[in-house]
């Protein structure tokens, strides 16, 4: 016997008892974001490198160690997708989204990147992503985090953060990162491996750094809201004026810098501590100078993304009946010759009711065995046909859930008659 192949590490299978909650999940994401106005774009998974380097930025972790990058037939450098903001600016400027147009978009699907494996983190995650361009004022920033609201109320998650945070302008940052690097150079001999790596390559990022070994040293940085400069300082106060107003409560944490270097004034996190280490479950914000980096017209920009695995895992630890989507019901054929008759039965039905789940019993088998498969299956009924059955053009009507009911209903009647049945 040949050996079994198994899935790759850190990418997982996702099986029918857990597809319903996730079906439902995305498609409450998906609601809220219709009904806000934004517009869904399909991207490759595949993406020339070059667009990951020159946006998320060549010192990252993400594009130094994470990256599923392989030379093609052509001797092109391809990557498999670990973000999607960079794709969908891409898309953006190649067909002509950007000028003179605000754009409000979003994308779902699978992301890669190769790291450590743990709960809420793979090398293969899904992400919902939001981007929206040509929009410089924080009404957009606010729109963002308010909608992110709505869909932890559409999810009913309810013990969850924001953290917020200004990074500047590119000039006022670059100002406060050489008065950081002066700060931490005094305690060069103190700070870890990643640490003195990024010192002169992404200091920022160690800010944000969890080695408890550093949190004193980062608590005494200097601060980067003193750096401001007087249009971001404007920006990030009526972001916090408006969020006030909506109702939505925040904590500023000036420690939040988030991992990619195309961030620009507003960043924020929505965080559970339901995961631990991996709570974040929503990061985002604005991203002004990445159009004009990748190609485009300068172009104001703003967007978020979302886990799902992590969503997944904290509705999971809840009660998830709520999310499993019973078959209706399951067609028992009682009889070899009544195989095609049922088969047009359920066409029928299928054509009547476009929302029935509807299984039919396909490879025979006794009556008993497809009773058993019926039950097995969680079809909440099944329609029996026999010869009798097909004679008089009627349908034997078990309900599985409760062994005891049975009925014959004429097969005219049971179109009307199966919604108030499934309802029992």
């Amino acid at each position: 016997m040949a050996p079994q192949i198994q899935s790759i590490r850190g990418m997982h299978d996702a099986l029918p008892e857990n597809t319903p909650l996730l079906r439902s999940l995305e498609n409450r994401l998906r609601q809220v974001l219709i009904s806000y106005g934004y517009e869904e774009i399909r991207m490759p998974i595949v993406e020339h490198t070059e667009l990951f380097s020159r946006s998320i930025g060549e010192v990252t972790d993400i594009v130094e160690k994470e990256m599923y990058t392989f030379a093609d037939r052509n001797g092109d450098s391809l990557t498999l997708r670990p973000e999607g903001t960079a794709s969908c600016v891409r898309a953006a400027i190649q067909h002509g989204l950007l000028h003179n147009q605000q754009q409000r978009l979003w994308y779902m699907g699978p992301f890669f990147r190769h790291e450590r494996p743990q709960k809420g983190r793979y090398r293969q995650f899904y992400q919902l992503g939001v981007e929206t361009f040509g929009i410089a004022s924080p009404d957009i920033d606010a729109e963002l985090i308010i909608m992110t609201a709505q869909m932890w109320n559409a999810l009913g998650i309810h013990d969850i953060r924001l953290e917020l945070n200004s990074l500047g302008s590119p000039e006022s940052r670059a100002l406060y990162r050489e008065e950081l690097i002066r700060y931490l150079e005094q305690y060069r001999d103190l700070l870890d491996e990643d640490a003195r790596h990024r010192l002169y390559t992404n200091p920022l990022r160690i800010l944000d750094s969890k080695n408890p070994q550093l949190i004193e040293i980062v608590a005494n940085a200097p601060d980067l809201a003193e750096s401001l400069d007087i249009g971001s300082r404007a920006h990030h106060e009526e972001l916090m004026q408006r969020l006030n107003a909506a109702g939505i409560p925040f904590t500023e944490n000036p420690h939040l810098v988030r991992g990619l270097d195309y961030y620009t004034r507003t960043v924020f996190e929505w965080i559970s501590d339901e995961l631990g280490a991996q709570g974040t479950l929503c990061a985002g914000g604005r991203y002004d100078g990445l159009v004009e980096q990748l190609g485009g017209r300068a172009t104001p920009a703003a967007g978020f993304a979302i886990g799902l695995e992590r969503l997944q895992a904290i509705l999971e630890s809840r009660s998830s009946s709520v999310y499993t989507q019973p078959l209706d019901a399951y067609m028992v054929m009682a009889d070899d010759d009544v195989s095609e008759y049922g088969c047009a039965l359920s066409l029928m039905l299928r054509k009547a009711m476009p929302g029935l789940s509807l299984r039919v019993n396909c490879g025979g088998g006794s009556f008993k065995a497809q009773l058993k498969r019926a039950d097995k299956s969680g079809a909440l009924l099944a329609l029996i046909i026999g010869i009798d059955e097909m004679e008089k053009e009627t349908v034997t009507v078990k309900l599985l859930r409760d062994k005891s009911t049975q009925f014959t209903l004429p097969q005219t009647e049971l179109v009307a008659a199966l919604p108030s049945i499934l309802t029992r």
